[in-house]
């Protein structure tokens, strides 16, 4: 169960939206798709839309299956390449360059159109794949993890302008609903899967195998994807214009600056003071200007929401990708155990979106998106319990089925708070603000947990290789991360009260 865009269904596209008249039917019907009589036109699974509806649902299928399945073989993958001291990083690597993925992902499909966008993305993320499940060590393994954050950040943004562009305003409600169901079978069959194959093939098949099956999809929907109108391509087109757009240069500050505080934050040496001030240097002007103004202050009304959301991923992304490694490590469950673990909370996540989607809590939306981070919190302070033998391990299950809940509450009743604050002419700007504050808090929160992992002495990329074991016991370093993470979630949950505008009741 991890924080990822394509679950985010209330985010609009980043990308402009041509007018309904201009769109052609993938079917090759070139009426207008809004102007079909009433009950007369066809809906996401009709003739004309059904390949392409069932290649994305197959795509976002596909990366929602590798985001469980890496959960659940990183523990593996960490003790076979001698590498706990990095554990982190091959999670915050992908979340650090899909950041700067999104980012330029917009700009492209705004000038260019999404196909070459997504099939550019797809290739990363299928050859970032073949890096980590090939990669002799650690660090060509996170290297590879970066590229394939490289490929879900273009695929994300692609998929939503694609979305845009193929269907008709009446059908993309739907279609936005089957990204979310994309998400409910990988997150119950991924753990267990992924464990499987980690025990009985290894852990580098959970990587290998995903690149085929993204070929099937691909086929499918080709046809339909070359049918989309091509607009002109806008001002400065070109793959330079695009990489040296200024949005795309604050989001590139945003990853250099989080890559080098991660990399100090494991290296704890006073040399480390260099690349944590440049860190710094890079990334606190720059995501100054990719938020709305007011948002590290908890300004009352907006700032506070895109605030809140960024807490509510980072804290529990970062606080999932340690669950299965303090499962496997500290109570020497095996892989697919410890992933399992986690699915609860991708069932209850679902429950959580559907509660708050229920009419009696439009009024109380400030309050359900304050809820949600407190159940957060007592989540994520409930997991390290296990340290204790006295405790059941299942105990982890239970915790994070509530913590999925609250994810369920946060996530949406964030997304509608955003859309009721904003102005018509802001309501797309203010949604990629927010998708960025969800990533931006999976970097900075997961290369917390890093460094707070390797300063309480659960391991350093420095440290010699025969030291690097799964199986060393290190419960400082995890309490360390799991109250930090439960501390940052009711920090969140205590700005509930500045959700509302000012003078608002």
């Amino acid at each position: 169960m991890t924080a990822d865009p394509a679950r985010d269904t209330d985010v609009a596209t980043t990308a402009a939206t041509p007018p309904a008249a201009a769109v052609t039917d993938p079917a090759g019907d070139r009426r207008a798709p809004d102007a079909w009589p009433p009950g007369a036109a066809p809906g996401i699974l009709g003739r004309g839309y059904r390949a392409l509806t069932f290649g994305i649902i197959s795509v976002v299928s596909l990366i929602a299956f590798e985001a469980s399945a890496v959960n659940t073989a990183m523990p593996a993958a960490a003790r076979a390449l001698h590498g706990i001291g990095l554990y982190a990083f091959g999670f915050s690597a992908f979340f650090t360059t899909s950041l700067f993925a999104m980012a330029l992902a917009g700009e492209w499909n705004d000038r260019r159109g999404p196909l070459a966008p997504l099939f550019t993305g797809i290739g990363a993320f299928g050859a970032g794949l073949v890096v980590a499940g090939a990669a002799p060590t650690m660090v060509l393994f996170v290297a590879g993890r970066g590229v394939q954050g490289l490929g879900g950040g273009l695929v994300i943004v692609s998929l939503y302008v694609v979305v845009g562009r193929a269907y008709p305003e009446r059908l993309r409600p739907a279609v936005m609903a089957s990204f979310s169901a994309a998400w409910v079978l990988p997150v119950i069959v991924g753990p267990l899967a992924a464990g499987s194959v980690a025990e009985h093939l290894g852990w580098r098949w959970v990587f290998l195998a995903i690149p085929v099956l993204v070929l099937l999809p691909l086929a499918v929907m080709l046809p339909a994807l070359r049918a989309l109108p091509r607009a002109a391509p806008g001002p400065g087109g070109g793959l330079g214009a695009v990489l040296c757009s200024r949005r795309a240069l604050l989001a590139l500050a945003v990853a250099v600056g989080a890559w080098l505080l991660q990399y100090a934050g494991g290296h704890l040496t006073p040399y480390a003071a260099l690349p944590a001030a440049a860190g710094l240097a890079l990334l606190v002007p720059a995501v100054r200007r990719l938020l709305p103004p007011g948002t590290f202050r908890a300004a009352r009304g907006l700032p506070t929401v895109v605030l809140m959301r960024g807490l509510a991923a980072g804290a529990l992304v970062a606080a999932e990708s340690f669950i299965p490694l303090l499962l496997v490590s500290e109570r020497g469950l095996s892989a697919t155990l410890a992933g399992l673990s986690l699915t609860g909370g991708g069932l209850t996540w679902a429950l959580g979106s559907y509660v708050q989607s229920r009419p009696g809590c439009e009024r109380h939306r400030e309050r359900l998106m304050g809820a949600g981070m407190a159940f957060l919190a007592l989540a994520t302070a409930a997991v390290p319990l296990v340290l204790s033998d006295a405790v059941p391990v299942w105990t982890v299950a239970v915790a994070w089925t509530l913590g999925g809940f609250g994810m369920g509450l946060n996530i949406s009743s964030g997304g509608v708070l955003l859309l009721k604050l904003s102005r018509p002419e802001e309501a797309g700007a203010n949604s990629a603000s927010l998708q960025m504050a969800d990533a931006l808090g999976n970097v900075v929160l997961v290369g917390l947990g890093g460094a707070l992992f390797v300063a309480f002495g659960g391991g350093s990329p420095t440290t010699p290789a025969a030291t690097h074991t799964a199986t060393a016991s290190h419960p400082a370093a995890f309490l360390a991360v799991f109250a930090t993470m439960a501390v940052v979630a009711a920090l969140g949950a205590a700005l509930t009260g500045r959700l509302r505008p000012a003078g608002e009741p």
